[in-house]
Order: structure tokens, then sequence, then C-alpha cells
């Protein structure tokens, strides 16, 4: 059957509901004249009367009945997978994949992760971490997290958190005997502990203040990719250590760690959710975006040391490349 003929089908089953083409042109938005040609056109395609039709009434014929109670199982049948969708559509449940960075993980979401489920027990979420970019299409995702800057221009990308700051610290057992840097020069007299890049290369230390913007080559005695092992280290004492601040807050707070070059801490933009297209945004992945962003109002970070930042399309590289 051609699927054009649906649109006569559903008016044909009106008709005979009403037994009038005036009542059920009224409810269709239609003329009767209008509906009634269309009726006959669905009579000549099959082959069949399905109406007889008299100045005073409507009736179904034979025919007509025995087609209606086959055409009026299917139209139910449509109807209900629609309502399945505009429920699926308009309740949040379901799989959700996101691609995220470990650090965006651990900052945005590990303290939530129970008031989420807690409140959208129908969504199952999916992370998978890495810190490099992929293709979320090609991925199978629904979207990713990642530092502003590292994003594509062709991706729809929202914030959902508020800017971020690199910061600069070591164990008090690093410190003892030692004289604390005081300028980012003064790092390359101390052992510092060097992150390895997706790219292969050491990140460069990035530190603002007023005008000046630095970016410093260190080496240590210690390289890694992973983020976390690095600051186990520095709090062992193994030596100075960079990282977001948000990993390190406690640490501050306790006294396990101590701030250093505080003045030289650079801020900029934060993370941002990505998808590929603004069009037919699943429910399940709208309110993950609302659930975040109420969660990551921009806290009160300073500004005494602000790196020059813009759109998260345009800006150049900086701290982000350490977690893209």
């Amino acid at each position: 059957m051609s699927p054009d003929l649906l649109p006569a089908i559903a008016a044909f089953a009106r008709v005979a509901h009403h037994a009038s083409f005036t009542r059920a042109a009224q409810e269709l938005g239609l003329s009767p004249s209008a509906l009634s040609q269309t009726v006959r056109t669905l009579e000549q395609k099959l082959g069949v009367r399905l109406l007889d039709r008299t100045t005073r009434r409507v009736g179904v014929t034979e025919l007509g009945q025995q087609f209606l109670a086959g055409a009026q199982q299917g139209l139910a049948a449509l109807a209900q997978a629609v309502e399945g969708i505009d429920e699926a559509r308009d309740r949040p449940a379901g799989l959700l994949r996101l691609n995220v960075s470990r650090v965006a993980a651990e900052l945005l979401f590990f303290p939530h992760f129970g008031a989420f489920a807690d409140a959208y027990p129908d969504i199952t979420l999916e992370f998978v971490c890495n810190n490099r970019m992929v293709d979320l299409v090609e991925g199978g995702f629904d979207a990713g997290i990642r530092l502003g800057e590292s994003l594509a221009q062709d991706v729809v990308a929202v914030p959902v958190g508020g800017p971020l700051r690199m910061v600069t610290y070591a164990a008090p057992s690093y410190l003892k005997g030692r004289k604390p840097p005081r300028t980012p020069e003064d790092l390359r007299e101390h052992r510092c502990l060097n992150y390895r890049l997706t790219t292969g290369g050491l990140y460069r230390w990035e530190y603002a203040q007023d005008d000046r913007v630095l970016d410093v080559e260190l080496a240590g005695p210690l390289v890694s990719n992973d983020a976390d092992l690095l600051l186990a280290a520095a709090r062992s004492g193994a030596g100075i250590a960079t990282s977001f601040e948000g990993a390190v807050r406690e640490d501050f707070a306790s006294g396990r760690l101590v701030p250093l070059l505080e003045p030289w801490w650079p801020t900029f933009p934060g993370f941002y959710l990505y998808y590929p297209s603004r069009a037919q945004m699943p429910r399940k992945l709208r309110v993950f975006i609302d659930f975040l962003q109420a969660r990551h109002a921009p806290p009160p970070v300073s500004q005494r040391a602000v790196k020059p930042a813009s759109a998260p399309r345009s800006r150049p590289p900086s701290p982000a490349r350490r977690a893209k």
C-alpha cells in the first residue's frame, strides 16, 4: 500500500464515524467538497465503493465495513506509536553517551552522580574519559565536554562551568629548607613535575600578571600523562606541580599542599558541553545540560591574573592543552 493513501484512509474513517461529510470536514478543517473528493479518490484507487451517499445520509457499504475494521486497527497502532514518541521526547530516559576529559568528569560531575540518579532514574549515563578529541557522530556520542578553546567551529557549545585557574603548589616537606619561588622564572631552580600532552610534547607552564603572559619550559624528575599521578607525587614531596584549582582546593585548606606564585595564576574560560547539531535535542541531553549549569554557576575567582580570552572557538592555545 502506498503511504500516500494514509491521509485518505484516516479521512474515510472520520466520515464513517460521523456518518456525515459535513461534521467530519469540520473536525478535519476541510471543506465538505474537498473531503468528498478525497474519499472518492480513495475508492477509485481501491476499486470499490466504500460509502453509500444520499442527500440525507452517508452509510458504509459492506466492503467499506470490512475495510474500516482493518483500517481502524492500523490507525490506532499509528496513533499509539505517535503517543509513544511524544512520551519518549518529553520524558528524559535512555542511554546518554558522553566523551569527556578525565579532569572534566572529576571537577564537574563526580560530586553529583547521586543527585542526578535520584532526579533522573530513567537515564543511564555512560562516561568515556580520555584526553583526545573524537568525532562525536562517528563514536556514537550524544555530547562531549572539553575546554572551550579546543572545540571545532562546527559544533554547538554551551558553558557548563565558570572560569578556571591553573595553580602551582608543593608539599610542605618539599619546601622545607628550600626558598619558595617568587616568579615563574624561579621555578628553574626547583624540581618540577611535568605533564605529557596528547601531542607528545611537554606542557609549558603558563602564567599571567598584568600585561605579562609567560610560557615556561621546565625540567624535573617526573613526567606523566596522568594528572592524578603528578598530584600524588607532589603530595609526597617529589617537587612542584601545577593543575586546576578545583583538584587541590581541599589540599590547600588542609595544609597538605602550599600554593605558590598565586599572583601569577592564569584565569581562563572553563568547560563547555558540545554536541553536533541544534536540531531535535533529546530531552535526556537537555536535562543533563540544565543539571550541570544549575550546579556550576560561575564561582568567585580572583581576576588579578586574567589571561586574555575571546570566544571559545577563536582563542589561542593556553592551559586547556593539558585537559582537552
